[in-house]
């Protein structure tokens, strides 16, 4: 079967390779859609970030060079000996965060983590073996493209519940990216009133609108992007999410965050940052990170995508084939602002 394969900066290959053996408590999932990420992205540009190279990954045991993609939907295919809650023909959403387990589900993943499809074998492919637990039901009426999108989604949904926020309360988010636009889709279901995302790209705030936000600045067109935010939520944000991942919009959305509300860092930042922690503390800013998802988190996205409570379609904006995915995928995120989430389709691969 072909697979999409990292193995280094700018060096991913779509070759043959062959499934391992299936484990007692897995199942295989024939992929149906699969969706680059912005982690993947990073992995193409800069990696390894979490790609294990040195050694293998202590908890997948997986080792470059791998098969990416872990935003992924598919169909139950095989199961295992062990597999007791799905069956073959199945209809599946994978949560691909492989944690310890050993502490409560909210701090679970903070115990240490990898993921499927960056730590191990992932879904840029036909054919992944993945664990049960892993595994969430869905409707098998639900379109299976928008089932890819679940995974981001949680990610969104997670930071959204990390900042506390409430029905009636006001947002910023910094960054109008494929996570970014889906926070603004997340917040618009759990009550915001306002929503205004902040970003360079015209094409980007657009989407962002699409997606949820009532506003839009874009800092090249305004004299003071603070200004121009308070001039839409006087007195700022109750909660601002910082999606962008550079020091500029760490420090803007501090700014632009009300006193005692709290700002939540969701964007993987690629190298370290500075700051005066006294423009925190003179701001009476709570501070607040996130990464990935607890496994309540993810079935309640599973949940809030299939019921249609959170609109993901239109955060989908190109389907291509696996072999195009280095040209059509990581290469036209990098050089395209109007790609938001781009789908490889592998339903119709042999």
């Amino acid at each position: 079967m072909k697979a999409a394969v990292w193995h280094g900066v700018k060096d991913v290959r779509v070759e043959d390779v062959t499934l391992k053996p299936l484990k007692a408590n897995e199942v295989v999932v024939r992929v149906a859609y699969a969706g680059i990420c912005g982690s993947d992205l990073h992995e193409y540009l800069e990696g390894p970030v979490f790609i294990p190279v040195e050694q293998p990954d202590g908890l997948t045991g997986g080792q470059a060079p791998l098969t990416m993609g872990h935003e992924f939907s598919g169909v139950v295919e095989q199961v295992g000996a062990d597999v007791t809650d799905f069956k073959v023909g199945d209809h599946v959403s994978v949560n691909p965060t492989v944690t310890k387990g050993e502490v409560a589900d909210d701090v679970d993943v903070y115990d240490g983590y990898s993921f499927i499809g960056l730590s191990t074998d992932g879904g840029f492919t036909t054919h992944v073996n993945v664990p049960e637990a892993n595994l969430y039901h869905l409707p098998q009426d639900f379109p299976l493209t928008l089932a890819a999108t679940i995974e981001p989604t949680a990610v969104a949904v997670q930071a959204v519940k990390e900042g506390g926020l409430r029905f009636g309360e006001k947002v910023v988010i910094f960054g109008a990216g494929p996570i970014g636009v889906l926070v603004a889709a997340a917040a618009k279901a759990a009550g915001a009133t306002k929503i205004v995302a902040v970003d360079l790209s015209a094409v980007r705030l657009e989407k962002a609108l699409e997606m949820g936000a009532t506003d839009v600045v874009n800092p090249s067109e305004v004299d003071d992007t603070i200004a121009a935010i308070k001039a839409i939520i006087p007195g700022g944000a109750d909660v601002t999410f910082e999606v962008a991942g550079v020091q500029p919009t760490f420090e803007q959305a501090i700014a632009a965050t009300r006193p005692r509300g709290t700002m939540v860092i969701v964007s993987i930042f690629a190298k370290p940052i500075s700051f005066d922690p006294m423009q925190l503390m003179n701001a009476g800013v709570k501070l607040t990170t996130t990464i990935a998802y607890s496994k309540e988190t993810f079935q309640q996205t599973v949940d809030l995508v299939s019921q249609g409570l959170i609109d993901v379609a239109p955060v989908i904006t190109d389907m291509i084939a696996l072999d195009n995915i280095v040209t059509d995928g990581f290469e036209s995120l990098t050089t395209d602002k109007s790609q938001a989430k781009i789908l490889v389709n592998l339903a119709e691969e042999d």
